[in-house]
């Protein structure tokens, strides 16, 4: 893992710390590596709850709970979109019970991209449900330049990033509330 990535992980797990909160990750086009990312930092078990690897549109459903509608018809959005990496990022905390989650699915390439999802299109959602109420989640979609690594590894470090923003914001709210 590089220096940025380690350090990003272990950024979020200080946070995740502060309040003895967890986080779990719902990846397809990544693979597993923000878990891995995040697992890779000393005592990671204290705040990392657990990681899907959800690859195959059925996997997705079977483990995250993405409706079939994602998938099927032909006004279906598919697995690269909005409503998958939403669905993805809220099965993860249901299926979990973390705090916290965050979701990828994109087209990493060499092939599969089309004229409307080009090659390096990839949509990263951020849930979170502290109080155990209905989740929030934001999503972005993003165009990464580069060959399949390339792709990977901006996902994985904007995920990363954009967990340590949604992160802190949660923390400034707290402390408002607080005060």
């Amino acid at each position: 893992m590089n220096d940025t990535l380690y350090t990003l992980s272990k950024h979020i797990g200080e946070r995740l710390l502060l309040k003895g909160w967890q986080v779990s990750t719902a990846e397809s086009c990544t693979g597993g590596w923000i878990a891995r990312c995040i697992t890779d930092i000393p005592g990671s078990s204290q705040w990392f709850e657990s990681g899907f690897v959800t690859y195959s549109d059925a996997a997705k459903q079977r483990h995250l709970h993405v409706p079939l509608t994602c998938f099927d018809g032909p006004n279906a959005p598919g697995a690269v979109s909005i409503e998958t990496v939403t669905a993805m990022a809220e099965g993860a905390l249901a299926e979990s019970g973390a705090q916290f989650a965050v979701a990828t699915s994109g087209i990493a390439g060499p092939g599969g991209g089309s004229d409307a999802k080009p090659v390096g299109t990839v949509w990263i959602a951020w849930a979170w449900s502290i109080d155990r109420g209905r989740p929030t989640c934001i999503a972005k979609q993003l165009l990464f330049a580069g060959d399949r690594a390339a792709v990977r590894v901006q996902s994985v470090e904007t995920a990363l990033r954009g967990l340590i923003e949604v992160l802190d914001e949660q923390l400034k709210l707290l402390a408002s509330a607080a005060s």
